[in-house]
């Protein structure tokens, strides 16, 4: 369990280096005004992004992720691990059902964490920023707003990640049999990264529109005098000043984040596990087989029925 949950965090790491400029383009087409858009889509967010802030601006908010990494591993590796067994038997539903519990759970930590992240994200660059930092942010709020301002967003982040989770489990424990994923494949690597980058994108496209809606939700406010008064209320003034089109805004580059996340996750929890595993073998130098980490929440490896 502690070789697991060491190397979740690794590839956790790994994962979110790799995904944050992808989530920071998202996040600004999510909630940038159709009235007078700044960004013509996900490439012209990139240059624009480069280009006006250097390489750094696609890494802020980088600390609010990293920083929740460790506790958000915690509660998913321990809840769906612990609800897989209290279930009895693994199959598809209960795969499901695990993975929703995980998420749930892990809303506590995430739903700050992202807060401060899309601040972080939407600020602007140089003296004229607010906050320092992902806890100067928190602070921030919660002195402004207290407990109910830290934790904005909670019923949408609660709505996109349960069923998410559920179905990241499920796809990857379907392609992981379908595929053959055995102990000492040759194959056993790229086999991992395929089923982890396409659970990835198929549970972004699950519950993606709730995403959407919990990105403007959270930056509400930021600029101006705050505009929506609940889910619904966002639901119904998005579509209507923007149409059906508002709740896949952002979603290339989501997708285009979603399989280098989990690639990259995989990979280090694959490596990671490979040696400490051996190093516990001994001298005898007993194969222990890597391939029980499997993934866990959007971007994080966790340990499956393999």
């Amino acid at each position: 369990m502690a070789l697991d949950f060491l190397a979740g965090c690794a590839g956790g790491v790994a994962g979110v280096l790799v995904g944050h400029p992808f989530d920071t383009v998202k996040v600004r087409l999510q909630v940038q005004s159709m009235e007078k858009p700044q960004y013509r889509g996900t490439l012209h967010c990139f240059k624009s992004i480069i280009k006006q802030e250097s390489v750094l601006g696609l890494y802020k908010g980088l600390g609010s992720p990293l920083m929740g990494l460790t506790f958000i591993n915690a509660l998913v590796f321990g809840v769906q691990g612990n609800t897989l067994r209290a279930l009895g038997h693994d199959s598809p539903l209960n795969q499901f059902l695990a993975g929703a519990a995980a998420g749930a759970i892990q809303c506590v930590i995430c739903c700050p964490m992202e807060l401060a992240k899309t601040r972080l994200q939407l600020q602007d660059a140089g003296p004229a920023r607010t906050y320092k930092g992902s806890l100067d942010c928190l602070v921030q709020i919660y002195g402004h707003e207290g407990l109910r301002g830290v934790n904005r967003g909670m019923v949408s982040t609660l709505l996109r990640e349960t069923p998410s989770f559920g179905v990241y489990f499920l796809t990857y424990d379907a392609l992981t049999r379908a595929l053959g994923c055995e102990p000492g494949d040759r194959l056993l690597v790229p086999k991992l990264l395929l089923a982890g980058g396409t659970s990835g994108i198929m549970s972004w496209l699950s519950t993606y529109p709730v995403d959407v809606v919990k990105s403007r939700l959270q930056a509400d406010g930021l600029r101006g005098a705050p505009r929506y008064c609940g889910i619904l209320d966002c639901v119904r003034q998005s579509y209507r000043a923007e149409g059906w089109r508002v709740f896949t805004r952002g979603l290339a580059s989501t997708l285009l984040r979603a399989f280098p996340v989990n690639a990259a996750t995989f990979a280090t929890v694959t490596v990671v596990l490979t040696y400490a595993r051996r190093e516990e073998a001994g001298p005898e130098g007993e194969a222990v087989p890597a391939a029980s980490a499997a993934p866990a929440g959007p971007a994080l490896a966790q340990p499956s029925s393999l």
